[in-house]
């Protein structure tokens, strides 16, 4: 009797223990995705939202990647990629010129004049990134890497020329970007683009360079009508995980956010993205109260030998930086043969 007892108790906590491990292979790996920015904002609903749903639905579950838009984790821009490497965030949504330092070899990116539009400054980031030649991205593994649409200039008062801005303050989104508004005689002044509006409105600033999404997503186009769409440098925005955390993850895993990285949220990116620049600039021209000013190619043009000015001395800090405006240059060549 006590032999059966004993055997009765022995399947039952075999049964238990069964189903203790099945439970555990059904409980998800849940990954925390931090954006400081809107969830009502382009990227968030056409790129983020769809990647994380994608890699959900590829694992049946068995990966949960939770957004934490609004800054739920953490509102600063610039605390991003160390969130990443500390572990407060598994993913996160990265400006990588708010992180000097870090990213240097992105610099070459932010030079004035290399690129048309964002569609093949995206292609030109991921390719090189995803390659290994773009160095700084050790400790990640990259989810996306997109480039904006050039930067343009948006104020309260008119701007006709680039000459409109000497002596003006102006929001300047990296380094090689305050050059670039330094060569026009403008006054750059560094700030996460959360800040840009209050920052307007107060006069501490007289105007920012932006690509044309933010000024809605973030409120720019409410405190300025003026709006000069020139082509400065564009500025390297990613998505990074924690290369640590990437490696620790099952092989399913890893493939299904592999699928769902690089050239599939590159060409997410400029899809979207790119029809709601193409939107903004409309409905800003539609505006009876703005002025908005498109280039022509002889503005473009005598823009050059200022742009050249700051790329020679860019190129002179480094012989890494010959080696890399070369490597971009190469790749701008693909990408404008194969469009």
């Amino acid at each position: 009797m006590n032999i059966f007892k004993q055997v009765r108790t022995l399947i039952g906590c075999a049964v238990l223990c069964a189903a203790g491990v099945a439970m555990a292979q059904t409980t998800p790996i849940k990954l925390k995705f931090s954006i400081f920015s809107p969830d009502k904002e382009i990227t968030y609903q056409s790129v983020f939202k769809p990647f994380a749903d994608a890699v959900n639905k590829e694992t049946n579950g068995a990966v949960e990647i939770e957004l934490f838009a609004n800054g739920a984790l953490g509102r600063s821009p610039l605390q991003q990629a160390q969130m990443v490497l500390d572990g407060v965030a598994d993913m996160a949504w990265i400006i990588a010129s708010y992180t000097p330092g870090r990213f240097q070899d992105n610099e070459v990116f932010e030079l004035p004049g290399l690129f048309r539009d964002l569609q093949e400054a995206t292609l030109v980031f991921t390719r090189l990134v995803t390659s290994g030649k773009i160095k700084g991205y050790e400790e990640f593994y990259p989810i996306a890497l997109f480039g904006t649409a050039p930067y343009s200039l948006h104020a309260r008062t008119p701007i006709n020329s680039m000459a409109d801005i000497k002596g003006k303050k102006i929001r300047s989104s990296g380094a090689l970007e305050g050059e670039t508004l330094k060569a026009f005689g403008a006054v750059p002044i560094g700030m996460p683009v959360t800040e840009i509006p209050e920052a307007i409105s107060r006069s501490t600033i007289d105007g920012t360079t932006s690509h044309p999404a933010p000024l809605v997503d973030f409120g720019i186009s409410k405190v300025t009508n003026a709006h000069y769409f020139t082509r400065l440098g564009v500025v390297p925005l990613t998505v990074l995980m924690n290369r640590k955390k990437f490696d620790s993850l099952p092989k399913s895993a890893q493939d299904a956010i592999s699928k769902y990285s690089g050239e599939w949220t590159a060409a997410r990116f400029n899809q979207y993205v790119g029809a709601y620049n193409d939107k903004v600039i409309k409905d800003l021209q539609a505006d009876p109260k703005r002025k908005v000013v498109i280039p022509t190619q002889a503005d473009l043009d005598a823009m050059q030998p200022a742009f050249k000015s700051v790329i020679d001395a860019w190129l002179a800090k480094s012989p890494r930086h010959k080696e890399l405006l070369a490597l971009v240059e190469a790749e701008v060549v693909k990408v404008r043969a194969s469009r």
